[in-house]
């Protein structure tokens, strides 16, 4: 609709979008606290501190928390320190019992602490008021941190991070997900299939090399393990097609022989010796830019076209909203339908792949439940059940919606199964609303018209 020659926005155009607002501004709403300063400020307000206020001939003990916002700082203020002559900073990353390690050795050097800077996880830890009296040498030496500062424990840069990480696998595999369910069709396998992706793709690496395969040989794993399942994909898209067979139990009985193959192909054994090499696809970088990340955006945007620009794009949804008015057109249904399927596995091969890099192992008994998680993200995202309708894009922001409702839970200490039960309500609001506007909006759903 035009209003004065402009295109009138509508609100349900964007209703996933402002919904994941929202829930991010609620999460950060309901973290927000008092902590101590991180980012470029920080650093230059430490260094200011060892260049101003710690004597440059003393050590100067830069601590951050393994694995924590405050290892990043903590590598940063040192990096700096050095570069502007502080030649007896040293740095620390670790835990209070790296700490104490450092302190003796200090102790038996007989070297002068002029001061401690620190900041983050690593500021709160206890050992700080202990310094006194358990080495009375450092007794009243100089603890710098940033100034605190309010912040959600939300927007902090490592948990967007862990956000973005946390749905990578689960977006890849929900645009399989959503071609298939377009159709008005099901893939419980997707799961199951995770699972014997990355154990085939690790046992390739392992018999062709071991922790001493080359980059090639983790890459024909990976391929090995993706087309093991795209070939899966295709067999249960032939079966549905072909024989009329119900999309629920095809997939119902491949999910059980997948899951039974992982563990016959390993004896139900983790394998992990794989090379260094094995773990770039997940965790590697391009350009500073995370490969997931990248991933994530070249295969979504290459989803997107497809769906919205080529024939069988068009064919999908046609096949959806009514499968005998398509074939009464010319549009090849069972090539749609077996396609759909294959892209399916595919997808739940290359998430495998990923999640066996991510972890540097694969197991048989990995991503169960992760079927109902890629379904419930792809409901979410505004995808029909009922097929004929729904956007790729829509499925992403479907992930991040349930993403970061877990992430959120999460950071307020919530117990897991009330957040499971926090998510299936959520599952049955989408599928609520998707059948009232089939009806033609609430009034007419409530009516039962």
């Amino acid at each position: 609709m035009k209003i004065f020659g402009i295109t009138k926005i509508r609100l349900g155009d964007y209703g996933m979008v402002l919904a994941l607002l929202a829930l991010c501004v609620l999460f950060s709403l309901l973290t927000l606290k008092r902590q101590s300063g991180d980012g470029f400020q920080a650093v230059a307000e430490l260094i200011n501190v060892i260049e101003n206020k710690l004597p440059k001939e003393q050590v100067v003990l830069v601590v951050g928390a393994v694995n924590t916002d405050s290892a990043a700082l903590a590598e940063a203020v040192y990096a700096e320190a050095r570069e502007k002559g502080f030649e007896r900073t040293r740095l620390l990353v670790g835990s209070p019992r790296d700490l104490r390690l450092v302190l003796d050795e200090l102790i038996e050097e007989e070297a002068f602490l002029g001061g401690i800077v620190t900041g983050g996880d690593a500021a709160k830890w206890l050992v700080w008021d202990q310094i006194g009296q358990n080495y009375p040498a450092f007794a009243g030496v100089r603890i710098a941190t940033p100034s605190e500062r309010l912040w959600p424990d939300f927007l902090k840069a490592s948990n967007l991070l862990a956000i973005v990480e946390r749905i990578v696998v689960i977006a890849i595999i929900a645009i399989g997900m959503t071609l298939v369910i377009i159709t008005a069709g099901i893939d419980l396998s997707v799961g199951s299939l995770i699972a014997l992706s990355a154990v085939i793709s690790a046992s390739v690496v392992q018999i062709l090399g071991g922790p001493e395969a080359s980059g090639w040989v983790v890459a024909l794993g990976f391929l090995s393990g993706i087309l093991s399942c795209g070939l899966i994909g295709l067999m249960a898209g032939g079966l549905v097609s072909r024989f009329k067979l119900p999309a629920f139990i095809v997939t119902l009985g491949v999910m059980m022989m997948a899951r039974g193959l992982a563990f016959m192909t390993t004896g139900g054994f983790s394998i992990d010796q794989v090379p260094d090499s094995f773990v770039w696809l997940a965790q590697g970088r391009l350009a500073g830019i995370p490969n997931t990340v990248l991933l994530l955006l070249v295969i979504y945007g290459a989803a997107h076209v497809f769906m919205t620009r080529t024939r069988y794009g068009r064919y999908i949804y046609a096949v959806g909203g009514n499968a005998e008015a398509a074939r009464l057109t010319g549009v090849p249904v069972g090539a749609v339908v077996a396609l759909v399927y294959t892209v399916s596995g595919l997808a739940a091969g290359l998430g495998g792949c990923l999640q066996a890099s991510l972890v540097r192992a694969a197991a048989p008994n990995m991503a169960n439940m992760y079927e109902l998680y890629v379904i419930a993200a792809v409901v979410v995202g505004g995808t029909s059940l009922s097929g004929g309708s729904g956007k790729v894009l829509g499925t992403l922001i479907g992930a991040f919606i349930i993403a970061v409702i877990q992430n959120g839970m999460n950071l307020l200490g919530i117990q897991s199964y009330t957040q499971m039960f926090t998510l299936g309500g959520v599952i049955v609001i989408a599928v609520l609303l998707d059948k009232a506007r089939q009806s033609g909006g609430i009034r007419q759903f409530l009516a039962g018209n």
